[in-house]
């Protein structure tokens, strides 16, 4: 069963138990992954799931920032709920020891030096990490990596 399948049985299983809040978040994770499907002319496959539902979790985590500050705690729990329910979704996370043990492999393979290169070594971490990090965490180990 893909990702999409998965989430579109957790969507009849959430109107079946009447979960307004859960409802809500997967409708939105689906018309993501549809206006995704309709502008590019494509079927979406797991890695690109993963990629909108990332997406989604980064706007979330954005919104409840600026809540925080307006101090809308109403708003924020709604936003921190919606990510909750979407990181259901995502694949086992890599900890941020395997992250850094990843980039400096990928540093060490690339010859990479110092942080002019840190462009060419992002786009080699972004292949083999996508989905399984933290892109902030990766780009935070990246820079440490290539400033030791």
């Amino acid at each position: 069963m893909t990702l999409k399948d998965q989430v579109t049985e957790d969507m009849k299983n959430a109107m079946r138990a009447r979960d307004s809040e859960r409802l809500g978040t997967i409708r939105l994770l689906l018309a993501a992954a549809k206006q995704k499907e309709v502008d590019e002319r494509v079927v979406l496959d797991d890695a690109a799931m993963v990629a909108i539902i990332d997406k989604l979790i980064k706007q979330r985590k954005d919104s409840v920032t600026a809540f925080t500050q307006a101090k809308r705690m109403d708003l924020v729990d709604k936003e921190a709920a919606e990510i909750k329910v979407l990181e259901a979704y995502l694949p086992q996370r890599l900890s941020a020891e395997e992250v850094t043990a990843a980039v400096r492999a990928i540093v060490a393979q690339l010859g990479a030096q110092g942080p002019g290169e840190m462009g060419k070594v992002m786009a080699a971490v972004k292949t083999q990490l996508s989905g399984k990090a933290d892109m902030g965490q990766v780009s935070a180990a990246v820079k440490a990596a290539l400033a030791a």
